[in-house]
């Protein structure tokens, strides 16, 4: 017997006028990625995903430094193979070259300055995508130093260095990353990257970015922070105009936030529903860092699961509710689990990290069933068949591109194509959604 959900009867009737967060479709069709009644709809089913951040991917897809397109190919192939058809990806770095920690090669140089090998790349990497039929969030900041964002477009506007945290040291690093909020200048020269990105017509598509199907969502940054709590007020201020900028420029996309959530709202909810309620803001977004946070530690992390998973239930749990209040579904667009025992080479150990996987794709499974607001994840990050250097443990020019930034250890929070406990849970999530998509679709 097949059976009538309340999300398909929202499609039916909602089919003529389009999709809620969004204005009505130019295109006549529904395959723009969208929330119906609070839910991810695209390609006019019913939508949830098990997905994974894939920074560097227009850096894979280019055909300048750190390029190449075979790898892309296989990269996507073995994701598709797992049913990820949903990738978050950095449109580019900004700033000069040589910054210890920063991902290389960059994107714009100097203000309003591409490097055309990257934006080749990026154009490139979306036509892949779209004849895959897998989409990404491009996110156009960060609030970190590994690729420029909120400290380079400081430094433009000043004329000064921005302080490189593992040199400087983190409260120098955010002392003056949280000045990027009261920057008018800095804001400026932002907006100027919005307004070129979004404008942009593919050249291997002919379509103009706008009208890309294969874009899931523009995502204001990664991890937007307020750095301090005299900042909300600012910050709140900063993530609206930056949201109506880009309705104005693209009709069709959803938008999104890049927030942790609550942890990078300066821990309070209430920022957090205020830059989620936004009209602008399609859904909402948390991150979770289980080792970053310190709920597990290298020498414990076996004994410290339990406790770990528990508060994994809590933080998301808040944000559950949150995206329940607001109507909108919730995306867990970052989460990573270290190898056991601290280790990063591909091949070693995966026991702890599979399990807390397993947990989190659980509670994405169930809410499908229940038709609740916790709509997808992204893994961090996929690795697939990078191969970290054995000399050394940070990122250096040079080396494959892994699932860590240039930061981190390479390997740290990596998925690689060897990790086949891993790869096989993503896969079992996924069939799983794409069971419950295929029986709620049925009318």
């Amino acid at each position: 017997m097949k059976r009538l959900t309340l999300i398909a009867v929202a499609i039916a009737a909602l089919a003529a006028v389009g999709c809620t967060n969004t204005p009505p479709r130019k295109n006549s069709g529904n395959s723009f990625a969208c929330v119906v009644d609070g839910h991810f709809v695209r390609d006019s089913k019913p939508y949830r995903f098990i997905g994974a951040n894939f920074w560097y991917g227009a850096i894979l897809a280019s055909t300048g430094e750190g390029g190449d397109r075979e790898r892309l190919a296989r990269e996507l192939d073995a994701m598709q193979h797992v049913g990820i058809d949903n990738l978050r990806i950095l449109v580019g770095a900004d700033g000069e070259r040589g910054i210890p920690s920063k991902v290389e090669p960059t994107l714009q140089t100097a203000p309003g300055v591409y490097d055309d090998a990257l934006l080749d790349g990026l154009d490139y990497l979306m036509a892949e995508l779209g004849r895959r039929n897998m989409t990404a969030v491009l996110y156009l900041n960060n609030s970190w130093e590994w690729s420029g964002g909120y400290t380079q477009y400081l430094a433009w506007a000043r004329g000064d260095k921005a302080p490189v945290p593992s040199i400087d040291g983190w409260p120098a690093y955010m002392a003056y990353a949280e000045e990027f909020i009261r920057s008018d200048e800095a804001q400026r020269l932002f907006d100027d990257h919005v307004r070129f990105i979004l404008s942009r017509t593919n050249r291997y598509t002919g379509t103009a970015y706008a009208d890309d199907p294969a874009i899931f969502s523009w995502q204001i940054g990664n991890e937007p922070r307020a750095f301090s709590d005299s900042n909300k007020e600012a910050f709140a201020g900063w993530i609206e105009r930056t949201a109506r900028l880009i309705r104005s420029l693209d009709p069709n996309h959803m938008i999104s936030t890049g927030s942790e959530g609550r942890h990078g709202c300066e821990q309070d909810m209430e920022l957090c529903r205020r830059i989620h309620e936004l009209p602008e803001i399609a859904y909402v977004n948390c991150h979770i860092w289980p080792y970053n946070w310190g709920w597990i530690t290298p020498e414990g992390m076996e004994a410290e699961l339990a406790e770990a998973i528990r508060l994994t239930d809590d933080y998301i749990a808040q944000h559950e509710a949150l995206a329940g209040e607001l109507g909108k579904p919730l995306v867990i667009e970052e989460f990573g689990f270290p190898r056991d025992g601290m280790r990063f080479a591909p091949g070693t150990p995966t026991v702890c990290r599979d399990a807390y996987y397993e947990h989190l794709f659980s509670l994405v499974c169930r809410a499908a069933a229940r038709q609740g607001a916790l709509a997808g994840c992204n893994i961090w990050g996929w690795g697939g068949e990078a191969q970290p250097a054995s000399d050394h443990i940070f990122w250096q020019r040079g080396d494959d591109y892994t699932g860590d930034p240039a930061q981190e250890e390479q390997g740290l929070n990596s998925v690689f194509a060897s990790d086949e406990s891993t790869l096989a849970t993503i896969a079992r999530a996924n069939r799983q959604l794409e069971k419950d998509r295929n029986n709620e679709d049925e009318i």
